[in-house]
């Protein structure tokens, strides 16, 4: 067994991923706050962080309003993610508030599909794939949200599911669609004789 005090120190980016996993956060938050991270490192001339401080963050946030010309979601993403590395990894305060040139925020409305070209959409897909797009829609859930649903999260007596986890590390109750009571049923049913097939062939 190896000294742990002659191993190498794991790399920010790594740590980052480390700290986000503890947190159970999303994969996609994984990407996202990864992403800004190495982009504010390589703004800064691949300083390290903890050399760089709120005044450095300012910089790079203004020079995204400026000369990237991004969304105000975007650029707020950006900095989220910046606070999550000095505040979570680093374990550095920052001088609050960060004072950055404000990305102008789309007046553009978003683009949103009617019943019926909903309809067709959801036509376009079968079987599980489906199913999970309906729970996307009806029950108002996020993918990562859906593929991790069990099936003591389905409620059907109160027609409600209820997501653990979620955005912010929060659970919350969400509605059931009548119309997928049946097949939620039916899935709960294949998934449980896999199951006891599975037991029978000797897998756990």
């Amino acid at each position: 067994m190896s000294d742990p005090s002659t191993q190498k120190p794991r790399k920010l980016l790594d740590q980052i991923r480390d700290a986000i996993r503890l947190k159970h956060y999303s994969y996609s938050t994984e990407k996202t706050y990864v992403h800004w991270a190495r982009c504010y490192i390589l703004f800064h001339n691949k300083r390290h962080p903890a050399e760089m401080g709120a005044v450095e963050i300012e910089t790079f946030l203004t020079h995204m309003a400026k000369e990237d010309n991004v969304s105000a979601s975007t650029q707020n993403q950006a900095l989220n993610a910046l606070l999550f590395l000095y505040r979570s990894v680093l374990k550095i305060d920052l001088a609050i508030p960060i004072h950055a040139m404000c990305a102008k925020r789309s007046e553009h409305l978003p683009t949103v599909l009617s019943k019926d070209e909903t309809a067709q959409v959801l036509s376009g897909v079968q079987g599980l794939h489906q199913l999970m797009a309906k729970l996307l829609y009806g029950s108002g859930l996020r993918l990562m949200e859906c593929l991790h649903l069990s099936v003591k999260d389905i409620d059907f007596e109160q027609s409600q599911i209820i997501v653990r986890d979620g955005k912010g590390e929060k659970d919350r109750a969400t509605m059931l669609p009548s119309s997928l009571v049946e097949p939620l049923k039916t899935q709960i049913a294949y998934i449980r004789k896999l199951h006891e097939l599975d037991l029978v062939q000797g897998f756990g």
